[in-house]
């Protein structure tokens, strides 16, 4: 059973939201907050906390963006974001907070129930074109990077390949089978990468691999 957490200012859609989600047999909602500081409050007190928080990205007081940076500053919940602004803008400041997806509010209810499973599961809600088109753009005007290059340099030829592939939206199944190997195999590098560079998920390696350069918006992957 999945465990989610509803925030949206708008009680209706987030009622909606709830009962959508409450629905189904295998996700369970177990909160639900109209802004950012009553969210943090709510988990904070949940004991488990939810496994996801389906957020809101524009509300009055602290808007979703901000709940999210503080909401994953330590180990927390994952974060799928929802909102109405189809702004590229809000897909790199969102994951580059820790989310680990981010969907349209006009989305159909059986996207928005897979996403939360996706999101959940520790995947990524990003599809390659929204990886390059989105996400890249931003990352040319980012400041200072994550992580050293020193800290980049711990990852072997091999890791630093896969996380370019991991960037530009492959799953481990599709890294496999471009790199023959078997999908067990990619589990172990990913979770060998995220270990090395302190990451939490499949966003935030997409984020630093744009940031470091491991992956630029060209194409013109750095190899070493």
């Amino acid at each position: 059973m999945t465990t989610v957490f509803v925030v949206d200012d708008q009680a209706m859609v987030r009622e909606s939201l709830a009962a959508l989600l409450d629905a189904q047999p295998d996700l369970a909602v177990v909160g639900q907050a109209a802004d950012g500081a009553a969210a943090l409050a709510a988990i904070a007190a949940l004991t488990p906390p939810p496994d996801v928080v389906l957020m809101d990205i524009r509300m009055p007081g602290m808007d979703g963006l901000e709940a999210t940076r503080r909401l994953l500053a330590g180990p927390g919940p994952r974060v799928l974001v929802l909102t109405t602004f189809h702004l590229d803008e809000y897909v790199y400041e969102a994951l580059r907070a820790g989310a680990g997806g981010f969907l349209l509010k006009d989305a159909p209810a059986a996207d928005l129930v897979a996403a939360i499973r996706v999101v959940a599961a520790g995947d990524a809600l990003l599809s390659p074109a929204v990886t390059k088109r989105l996400i890249a753009d931003f990352v040319r005007a980012a400041p200072a990077p994550v992580v050293t290059p020193a800290v980049l340099e711990s990852l072997t030829e091999r890791e630093s390949e896969v996380l370019r592939l991991i960037a530009k939206g492959l799953s481990n199944r599709e890294i496999a089978a471009g790199l023959v190997l078997s999908e067990q195999t990619v589990k172990t590098y990913v979770g060998r990468i995220f270990a090395k560079l302190h990451l939490r998920d499949r966003p935030q390696a997409i984020v630093l691999a744009y940031e470091t350069g491991i992956v630029t918006p060209t194409g013109a992957d750095r190899t070493g």
